[in-house]
């Protein structure tokens, strides 16, 4: 018996080793990726906030875009992301209620799940690329914030379709059964016991789909966003300056790079910051959504 109860311990005690490791290593691994994060917000932020003044955050760029402000950008950077979860966030979530609630395990449950895979690895410039042939082109909407917000759209679509489908599953199957057994069809069990239950999970793929799409800049340079502009967009067919581009426009296409250095720092922060607000609003409204769910 002996040998036995000192084998059992032995291999209780390397499992015990083994797991305080690999927990070990995770911290490391997050406390590297704070740290990265951390250093690159401090550098933007040193280098950005002095440029940062109402005139820059309330008047249009002047004088070759070497003076003046960030408005127009502004106002593009929000119409193309609130745009974008507009259109792919219901589709997103009625995409994820049939592959989860309706559609039978099979082959071509299969292939649909790996198309989707298969789509959210597809480069930003080939999404960009897409809505120029097919948004743009072929459905003359021309360079416009709909042609952006419905590319952006489309590069969203993975990210809500995935976290959107692994809430649904996360809710109790007996949550399903109890509402049946309650004389509740199939549809009213869907969306008024399973959709609230797997809301604060479905607003997450949204929190990460707006951080995707707010920075991207391939897919808007060829669809939505122009080089300069000082009017406002009065119409979802206008053009728009954007954050992402116009960062990408001042370091590499400007005529004074050098001198636009502290606009471009101060872009970024802003742009930073913007994302930041967009889902720091997201996180509250989701706490807040928790909490009357469990009162």
């Amino acid at each position: 018996m002996k040998p036995v109860l000192k084998s059992h311990s032995f291999l209780k005690h390397r499992r015990y080793i083994t797991e305080h490791v690999i927990f070990f290593l995770f911290k490391i691994a997050a406390l590297i990726n704070g740290l990265i994060l951390g250093v690159i917000v401090y550098f933007i932020t040193v280098n950005g906030w002095r440029a940062i003044n109402w005139t820059f955050l309330s008047q249009p760029p002047m004088d070759s875009m070497t003076k003046g402000g960030i408005l127009p950008c502004i106002i593009g950077t929000l119409c193309l992301s609130l745009g974008s979860i507009i259109i792919s966030f219901p589709i997103g979530v009625a995409s994820a209620i049939y592959l989860n609630e309706y559609a039978q395990q099979g082959r071509i449950l299969r292939i649909i799940r790996l198309c989707i895979n298969n789509l959210a690895g597809v480069p930003s410039v080939v999404f960009g690329l897409f809505g120029l042939a097919f948004f743009v082109t072929w459905c003359n909407f021309k360079v416009s914030i709909l042609s952006g917000a419905l590319t952006l759209g489309l590069m969203s679509l993975p990210v809500i379709i995935g976290s959107a489908e692994e809430a649904f599953k996360s809710v109790p199957n007996t949550y399903r059964e109890a509402s049946l057994a309650l004389g509740a069809t199939k549809f009213q069990t869907i969306f008024k016991v399973v959709l609230p239950t797997a809301l604060p999970g479905i607003l997450t793929g949204g929190i990460l789909a707006v951080s995707r799409v707010a920075g991207e800049t391939a897919p808007i340079m060829f669809t939505a966003a122009v080089f300069f502009t000082i009017d406002m967009p009065s119409s979802i067919f206008d053009k728009v300056m954007a954050l992402p581009y116009h960062i990408y426009v001042l370091a590499t296409a400007g005529t004074q790079i050098e001198t636009t250095r502290p606009l471009q720092y101060g872009t970024a922060l802003v742009l930073i910051v913007l994302v930041l607000g967009m889902n720091l609003f997201a996180i509250v409204y989701r706490s807040r959504l928790r909490k009357r769910m469990y009162q």
